[in-house]
């Protein structure tokens, strides 16, 4: 891979670490070293690709990742609970094994531990699972030509699509995402179909103590279509089941629908990345009608050192618009990359109405450095506001006022060598008249994040 490409990916932001010679990816079971058959036998080829057969398509790979993190926040809550200031570390261990039974079979497993030391209220749920599966799933291939394959993947799973409006595995938290379930998976060189039928986790901080919810609750069809030096276009269908589902309107089991589509472009030049969704279904007794369109809009300027972007972010997401009157009309994000809206974003895609501008450079192949500022408003005056994962935040409290607030973030991310890596970025969130109006003891937010990663 070339330093010019490394710098896009880079930009685009699609592998938020280590993206060098070892092309480490987000999903750690994408990764293919069968290639290493026929490479030198150094101590690094030899754990990433120990054959079990003379042809070498029977193989066992290993891998992991060591991440410690040391966050300072102050005002996470705006004042709302009179929680100050804070600091604390958070670590995350990661050890997988990817075993190849020749081209048909394969057993993917991954082990997880997250922990959480010195936040005064404790690890919230996105912080500690001392030790978990991230992944245990089997492939099977039916069926396998030169340029189509058809995979049937059973067990406990990570899901990523699109930009991860949607469905994300969420890398920016301490634990990732996973799901119990099956996925249908048809891939060709311009078309790739994923079909699912998923079960959320039960998350406890103990020793492999989380449990399924042994219960279908995230199922759909998501596709893509195009050229990926070109334009690309995807179409989807995502239905979710939660009981006690909470939003402004009260909490109630909720059953929802969402048929969307996502047209973009990556490369050099212009790029863009438009995406609109349509919501329906039930929510208690009464009807769920929501919508949400997100745009993304830069250009990649080739000829200049460092490859210099600027970027344009919006989104129009619905609130619940007259409260009891039969119908919410509050978009449900799903299981959203909540990244999208920050480093440390403190306001969600919910009854959102954003506007983020953002300019990046990387002064060096290995050293990206991006700013942004992030413009928030409530959609509607008779909804709240809602946390980055789509969790309900901050009740309207009858006021009148729009504007949410404004979050300045600037973030350094140097990729020290192939396996290592250090991220750190600030975040000032100025509050805005809603807030002002309903939380008397307001409070300006402000984080200082610092990652070290390592991954092999």
């Amino acid at each position: 891979m070339s330093t010019r490409h490394i710098l896009i990916c880079l930009f685009l932001g699609y592998v938020p670490f280590n993206l060098l010679a070892q092309n480490f990816k987000l999903m750690r079971f994408d990764e293919n070293y069968a290639d290493l058959k026929d490479s030198a036998r150094t101590f690094y080829n030899k754990i990433k690709y120990i054959p079990f057969s003379e042809n070498g398509n029977r193989y066992l790979s290993l891998g992991g990742e060591a991440r410690g993190e040391l966050d300072y926040v102050r005002n996470e809550d705006w004042g709302k609970m009179n929680q100050g200031l804070a600091v604390f570390t958070l670590q995350r261990y990661n050890l997988h094994a990817d075993l190849h039974l020749g081209n048909r079979v394969r057993f993917f497993g991954q082990l997880r531990s997250g922990l959480e030391d010195g936040r005064d209220n404790g690890p919230r749920g996105i912080d500690e699972d001392q030790l978990n599966l991230q992944n245990l799933f089997v492939d099977i291939v039916p069926y396998k030509n030169a340029n189509q394959i058809l995979t049937l993947r059973l067990g406990r799973q990570e899901i990523h699509y699109g930009s991860g409006r949607l469905i994300d595995a969420r890398e920016g938290p301490n634990l990732r995402l996973y799901f119990d379930g099956v996925k249908i998976a048809f891939t060709s060189p311009k078309l790739k179909i994923d079909a699912f039928v998923m079960s959320e986790s039960i998350v406890r901080t103990g020793i492999l103590d989380n449990k399924s919810s042994h219960k279908a609750n995230l199922w759909g069809a998501y596709g893509t279509y195009g050229n990926p030096k070109r334009s690309n276009f995807d179409l989807y269908y995502i239905g979710i089941s939660r009981e006690n589902a909470r939003f402004d309107e009260g909490v109630a089991e909720e059953s929802r629908h969402t048929f969307g589509s996502r047209f973009w472009r990556n490369g050099f030049g212009l790029v863009y990345n438009f995406e609109a969704g349509y919501q329906f279904g039930s929510f208690g007794l009464d009807k769920i009608l929501a919508y949400g369109i997100s745009s993304e809009i830069g250009y990649i300027f080739e000829n200049i050192k460092g490859l210099p972007v600027l970027k344009l972010r919006s989104d129009y997401i619905s609130g619940d618009k007259i409260k009891g009157d039969g119908k919410l009309g509050t978009f449900n994000a799903i299981y959203p990359n909540g990244g999208y809206f920050g480093m440390n974003p403190q306001v969600g895609p919910a009854n959102l109405m954003s506007v983020h501008p953002n300019i990046g450079w990387n002064p060096s192949k290995n050293v990206k450095l991006t700013m942004e500022v992030v413009f928030n408003w409530r959609n509607s005056t008779e909804d709240g506001i809602y946390g980055p994962s789509g969790a309900f935040r901050l009740s309207s409290s009858d006021s009148g006022k729009r504007y949410i607030g404004t979050s300045y973030t600037s973030t350094m991310s140097w990729y020290i060598n192939d396996f290592l890596s250090y991220n750190i970025g600030v975040q000032y969130f100025k509050t805005g008249s809603f807030i002002d109006d309903v939380l008397p003891q307001h409070k300006d937010g402000f984080f200082v994040g610092s990652v070290v990663g390592f991954k092999f």
